[in-house]
C-alpha cells in the first residue's frame, strides 16, 4: 500500500491486477486501484479535480485530468474518509501512476494541492 499525507489529507492506494479483463496476448494489462482519502484536518474539504501521470514501460506517458473522481466531487468532513475504486490499462507488464488532487477548504475557500502517492502497476507473474 502507498500512503501520502499533504495539507491535512491522507491518501492511501491499494492496487490489484485484474486478470479477468486483461488480454495478455494483446498486451493489455488492467489494474484496479482503490483509493482511500482521509481528511485529517479540522475543516471540511471538497475534492474538485484530479490529475494523473501514468507511466507505461512500452508506451508514452499519459496525463489524465478531470473534475472529481468517478463522477463525484465529494466533501469530506474532518475525521471522515472517502473511498473509491477505478482502473488503468497498460500495454506492458510494468508501470506506475502518481498525481494530485485539488481540494478546497470549505471554511476559508482556499485551494489546496494534495499529492497522490506513486504506486506501481506490475503484472504479478513477473515476481516468479
Amino acid at each position: 500500500m502507498s500512503i501520502e499525507i499533504t495539507n491535512g489529507v491522507k491518501v492511501s492506494v491499494k492496487v490489484i491486477f485484474n486478470a479477468r479483463f486483461s488480454t495478455i496476448k494483446e498486451n493489455r494489462y488492467i489494474y484496479n486501484y482503490t483509493i482511500k482519502i482521509t481528511n485529517e484536518s479540522n475543516y471540511p474539504m471538497k475534492l474538485w479535480e484530479r490529475e494523473w501521470y501514468i507511466f507505461d514501460t512500452l508506451d508514452f506517458p499519459r496525463i489524465v485530468k478531470g473534475d472529481g473522481v468517478v463522477g463525484e466531487q465529494p466533501t469530506i468532513e474532518p475525521g471522515d474518509s472517502y473511498t473509491y475504486t477505478s482502473s488503468c490499462d497498460l500495454q506492458s507488464t510494468l508501470g506506475k501512476m502518481e498525481g494530485n488532487y485539488m481540494f478546497e477548504n470549505m471554511i476559508t475557500n482556499k485551494k489546496l494541492k494534495v499529492k497522490i502517492p506513486t504506486f506501481i502497476l506490475m503484472y504479478p507473474y513477473l515476481l516468479n
